[in-house]
């Protein structure tokens, strides 16, 4: 069950209050932004996290919580990229630290309570709509967004918490998505409200967080905005699942997950579980698309 908080008005700062499932239930590329814009596990979900040697994805094998790929590189989100004309960053091989890529950076929220999935919905906070990328003349009102809390499995298999700005008529059909991807254990790096200093950030090709609402044109376009513009669009783990069209690759350092055939852990393939927890809400998938593929994003209107 998700509680909502009435939408009171967007200066009023609402106290959150958590609700357990167990118990109630580019005009200026930016790589950095939310992934830019972007098998599952099949395994039975549990409140209770698993050891933390490994974990198991069916057909992935065992997922490491330690070795190569496993923490942070010292470098992340710190090399800038040369620029192509029309903007964004040059593709580059996917540097070894990166190759498979399974961490979660540390959370930047107080956690949920309990042990098991979690979720609130409530009227977008002033601080947070401060942050955001949103701004007048932005296609959809502050009024019609939500801001929603909610926990997520990571690549360390611990339960983390996170945010989204996502447009209000669809929360809760994003809650029970990232319900189901909490329980297949479906891991994520991070889960952020993308900031409005990333849209003019200079590429560095590393990112990888999983949002929704970004105030920006369509990727290629200076003046159609986005479904991201209308919090009608999710992009998922956007580093192991890269927008990629001709020699344009983003983010630009993830050509090696271009090759979808080499699965690893985080990426999404057309028959598992992120692909149909999407289709129950009527949500279509980037992957799917002939001129080009956008396997990180996933929008109302198949856009």
């Amino acid at each position: 069950m998700t509680a909502r908080s009435p939408l009171v008005g967007l200066l009023l700062a609402l106290a959150l209050t958590g609700c357990q499932e167990s118990s109630t239930t580019p005009a200026s590329p930016a790589s950095g932004a939310s992934g830019f814009h972007r098998p599952a596990g099949e395994t039975g979900g549990s409140s209770t996290p698993p050891p933390q040697s490994s974990s198991s994805t069916p057909g992935l094998g065992p997922t490491p919580t330690s070795g190569p790929g496993t923490v942070p590189p010292s470098w992340l989100g710190t090399r800038v990229l040369p620029r192509r004309p029309d903007g964004y960053g040059r593709a580059r091989k996917t540097p070894r630290a990166l190759d498979p890529r399974r961490f979660t950076l540390p959370d930047t929220l107080p956690p949920l309570p309990g042990a098991g999935f979690a979720s609130e919905v409530a009227a977008v906070p002033a601080g947070v709509l401060a942050r955001s990328t949103w701004a007048p003349g932005c296609p959809v009102a502050a009024a019609e967004l939500a801001y929603v809390r909610l926990t997520f499995w990571g690549f360390d298999d611990r339960r983390h918490t996170g945010e989204l700005l996502v447009h209000a008529s669809v929360a809760d059909d994003l809650v029970s998505v990232f319900r189901t991807l909490y329980r297949e254990r479906f891991p994520l790096e991070e889960l952020r409200v993308t900031r409005r200093d990333e849209l003019e950030a200079p590429p560095t090709g590393d990112g990888n967080g999983t949002g929704s609402f970004v105030c920006r044109p369509t990727t290629g376009s200076s003046s159609a905005y986005s479904q991201h513009a209308y919090g009608l669009a999710i992009d998922l783990d956007p580093f192991q699942n890269p927008y990629v069209k001709g020699d344009l690759v983003l983010p630009e350092l993830a050509s090696s997950y271009a090759d979808r055939d080499r699965h690893r852990p985080g990426m999404i393939t057309a028959d598992g579980v992120v692909v149909r927890a999407f289709a129950r809400i009527g949500w279509t998938w980037g992957g799917t698309w002939r001129s080009l593929k956008d396997y990180q994003h996933f929008s109302q209107n198949g856009r």
